[in-house]
């Protein structure tokens, strides 16, 4: 199973295959209670028509990988190969039907960017020095971003994606206003080598290392 594949499953039904129902239904969405923490208020959104999920009481969200790590505090791997064995005895995801969604067809992200900037803040900058990557490394890479969730003002770090979207980090949140890749091509002659990083902190930590070898 691809991470494309995987993520075509339906979210909703994997809910269902937990046994996890919406409180409430409202045509595209569905309302539950958070399946990542102690929630007595429906706070969960599940986009039926975009795939996506957001927990309005942490802020975070994303694809139907994303939810896997969240729950079994695992890499994109390990929650591939969960979806791909099946996860309990009462829904199997082998053989099932992974039709392409549309792509232009985006979920109204929870996320209200209010604005993007170079990369000054100290908390933040303090936040990556605490994670061993160097301020000055990542600085031509990351920005700040200030933003609102439910009217809660919010700041983290900002890396753009592909799909002009930003995956966002601090210490407590690790999110995305839309999920994508991000192709960084080195100057100088074509490479045959690629790297692969899972998140972009991993890409400033291989750059800090390189840097001080």
């Amino acid at each position: 199973m691809t991470y494309k594949e995987a993520n075509n499953i339906s979210i909703k039904d994997y809910l269902n295959s937990l046994g996890i129902q919406p409180v409430t239904e409202k045509g595209s969405y569905g309302m539950y209670r958070s399946p990542l923490r102690e929630d007595n208020t429906p706070s969960f959104k599940v986009d039926y028509n975009a795939n996506l999920w957001c927990d309005y009481g942490t802020g975070e969200g994303g694809t139907l990988i994303d939810l896997v790590m969240k729950q079994n505090r695992c890499n994109a791997y390990g929650a591939i190969c969960r979806l791909e064995q099946g996860e309990t005895a009462s829904f199997s995801f082998h053989g099932k039907d992974l039709p392409e969604r549309d792509t232009k067809r985006q979920a109204a992200s929870p996320i209200e960017i209010r604005r993007i900037q170079p990369l000054q803040n100290p908390a933040l900058m303090r936040y990556l020095q605490e994670r061993g990557i160097s301020p000055g490394t990542a600085a031509p890479y990351v920005q700040e971003m200030y933003y609102r969730i439910g009217g809660k003002p919010y700041f983290a770090l900002a890396f753009r994606n592909d799909s002009g979207g930003y995956e966002l980090r601090n210490p407590r949140f690790k999110g995305s206003t839309s999920k994508d890749i991000t192709h960084i091509r080195q100057q100088g002659e074509p490479r045959d080598a690629c790297f692969v990083f899972e998140g972009f902190m991993d890409y400033l930590s291989f750059l800090t290392l390189r840097m001080k070898n």
